[in-house]
């Protein structure tokens, strides 16, 4: 079974078949969106949901430039450790089990409070990390307190994405069609492209004011400032209510080896994508530090040096922005398709013409080709991987699996296929009784034609 569930015909399934196809698959989305509420009142719950991906995007980054400058600090105590490896690294760690941990959380009990609970580690850990400190000012006691501190900062990291990008999704499904796209992308990546280009911005700017001089201070405010943006949605958050998707949706009971028996095909693929995207773009992310070397001299200012960094983190957002429309006006798959092809000629271009480029003389049109590049990689894989990863998983496993116009369809035919496998869907929040019943009841209550 690969998760395309066939619609059959038998004689025995056709009660059930004609409920399919007349009630759920054309009135569940239409439902979500025909409401009283204002735009804002839709819109708001998607950018509660998501914009948290914006503090995983500094809280992310940032950490590149507190390495520079301790390299810079501590030249040997530093460099000769194994926290110069541990540091920068230790918070993909804690996002692997934050993800696993918050997948979980927010498909059993609740897309708000796995929200909170992931915004709430953010705003500790950041503030703890910021203020590190070894007992009786020891310096390796230092490198290890900010190792712990990152890997559980990570941990509230891994936590955005299942239950921050898939409230944002389920609550983008009560937005009108043609225009929930573009909301749920630009409230998940592009806030994390923000996200990476403030981290490259803001240690450019704390470098110049308190100068090189006084980097002991610098490399803490850079880490302290990541406390502002999840602190500021932890309002925003607590009047969030739980998107109408999941109270429709939910299970209370987990037949796992129906899920993965229904899912494991659209995972895999999904998963393969996701991975070969991440593993080509920071490949070729060598081809800035290349030019970074031409265009800088030994002797470059520190602030130079994260300026230009700010540059390179730039390019991502032309693409992302631009993307979140094209993924409305053509779909997510033909997005990504397309995005990967452009992008896939540019590098070949890069490649190809490598030895050109890589000198003095050429540098501007190194830097615009690999702007270009970076662009439509986010106009492609970077906005829709995440976004068809939400729309092809059911709402009761979504924050698991980690969707916008199908997602209620996704709905009807998981459902649908736990029924005929013999599985109770009548505990999920409303049943197909309840449906036929709304639906009945909606029918006497129009006017005659």
């Amino acid at each position: 079974m690969s998760g395309e569930y066939p619609v059959t015909n038998n004689a025995a399934g056709s009660t059930e078949e004609k409920i399919f196809q007349k009630i759920i698959v054309p009135t569940v989305p239409d439902k979500l969106e025909d409401t009283t509420e204002s735009r804002w009142e839709r819109s708001w719950p998607v950018i509660a949901g998501g914009a948290g991906l914006f503090s995983d995007g500094y809280l992310n980054n940032i950490i590149g430039s507190v390495n520079t400058v301790l390299r810079i600090l501590y030249p040997v105590a530093y460099t000769k450790s194994a926290a110069v490896k541990n540091v920068p690294s230790i918070a993909f760690a804690g996002t692997v089990v934050g993800q696993l941990l918050f997948g979980v959380i927010s498909d059993h009990y609740s897309r708000k409070w796995s929200l909170m609970a992931s915004t709430l580690v953010l705003i500790i850990f950041a503030a703890l990390s910021a203020g590190s400190y070894g007992a009786n000012g020891s310096v390796p006691g230092l490198f290890t307190a900010l190792t712990i501190y990152r890997f559980f900062l990570g941990v509230g990291i891994g936590g955005e994405y299942p239950a921050g990008s898939v409230a944002a999704a389920e609550s983008a499904g009560e937005l009108k069609r043609g225009h929930r796209n573009r909301w749920f992308i630009m409230f998940t990546n592009v806030q994390i492209n923000l996200g990476f280009v403030l981290a490259a911005f803001v240690p450019m700017v704390v470098v110049l004011v308190f100068t090189e001089n006084h980097l002991r201070t610098a490399w803490r405010v850079m880490l302290g400032l990541g406390v502002l943006p999840p602190l500021s949605l932890l309002y925003l958050r607590m009047k969030l209510r739980e998107p109408e998707n999941f109270n429709r949706e939910r299970m209370h009971k987990y037949p796992v080896k129906l899920i993965a028996r229904f899912y494991w095909w659209r995972l895999f693929v999904v998963s393969l994508a996701w991975f070969a995207y991440d593993f080509s773009s920071y490949a070729f992310g060598i081809y800035s530090s290349v030019w970074l070397r031409i265009v800088l001299s030994d002797s470059a200012p520190l602030w130079k040096s994260f300026g230009w960094n700010t540059v390179i983190n730039f390019f991502n957002l032309p693409g992302a922005c631009l993307g979140a429309f094209i993924s409305d006006w053509i779909g997510p798959r033909y997005a990504l398709s397309i995005g990967v092809f452009l992008q896939g000629i540019v590098g070949f271009i890069m490649a190809g013409c490598y030895e050109f480029l890589a000198t003095a003389k050429n540098v501007g049109a190194f830097v615009v080709l690999y702007g270009i590049f970076i662009s439509l990689g986010e106009i492609g894989p970077g906005n829709n991987i995440g976004l068809i990863a939400a729309m092809t998983s059911a709402t009761a496993v979504r924050g698991q699996y980690y969707g916008i116009d199908t997602i209620a369809l996704e709905d009807a035919r998981f459902r649908r296929y736990l029924e005929e496998n013999g599985y109770d869907t009548s505990k999920m929040g409303v049943s197909m009784k309840q449906k036929l019943q709304q639906l009945e009841q909606s029918q006497l209550q129009e006017p005659a034609a």
